[in-house]
């Protein structure tokens, strides 16, 4: 078979593109026209509009379609998508998705295993990024819940200046809590 048959289509692979009404698609009677460097040249009728971007040899691009009369621009359009797709590039650059790192502990865990915990820990929490602890009992660990409590709350101390997004709780025999490096 084809590599075709092997693909996969989601929600994800399909980047939603913003549509322009352009040149003869445009079906408002009246447009506010705007040339290229943003000045005003006035309301016109759509046949106007479309004669003066012909005679500069550009797109006539519907800008805002809701407003009343629609404001039209005469841009290259090409020159126009490129510069949409530039600035969404730049808005993208600075924005960090902040990250939920798991650490998984147990009751009776070595201090030196706990220590290199800790400090796993604090180095996930300088990348920027949430800290998720977890605590599972298990078998006759759960009549020692006080222990695990402690344990918990002793790990979050060790980390040193932390804001705590989720009290450690129980959740059948889980013991989670999340933390957050303080700002």
């Amino acid at each position: 078979m084809g590599s075709f048959y092997n693909r996969s289509f989601s929600k994800n692979n399909f980047k939603q593109k913003k549509f322009y009404l352009i040149n003869y698609r445009i079906e408002a009677n009246q447009l506010r026209v705007i040339d290229e460097t943003g000045k005003q040249i006035g309301i016109l009728t759509k046949e106007e509009a479309l004669k003066k971007a012909q005679e500069e040899e550009k797109d006539l691009v519907l800008i805002a379609p809701k407003a009343i009369p629609p404001v039209a621009k005469i841009i290259d359009f090409k020159k126009f998508l490129y510069q949409e797709e530039k600035k969404e590039k730049e808005g993208k650059k600075g924005v960090k998705k902040s990250v939920v790192k798991n650490i998984n502990l147990s009751l009776f865990i070595a201090a030196g295993d706990l220590e290199r915990l800790v400090n796993k820990g604090k180095e996930f929490l300088n990348e920027g990024n949430q800290l998720r602890l977890s605590l599972t009992l298990r078998g006759r660990e759960i009549a020692k819940k006080e222990m695990a409590f402690s344990l918990v709350n002793q790990y979050i101390k060790q980390l040193g200046e932390v804001s705590i997004s989720r009290e450690p709780k129980l959740e059948g025999r889980v013991i989670r809590a999340v933390v957050t490096k303080k700002k």
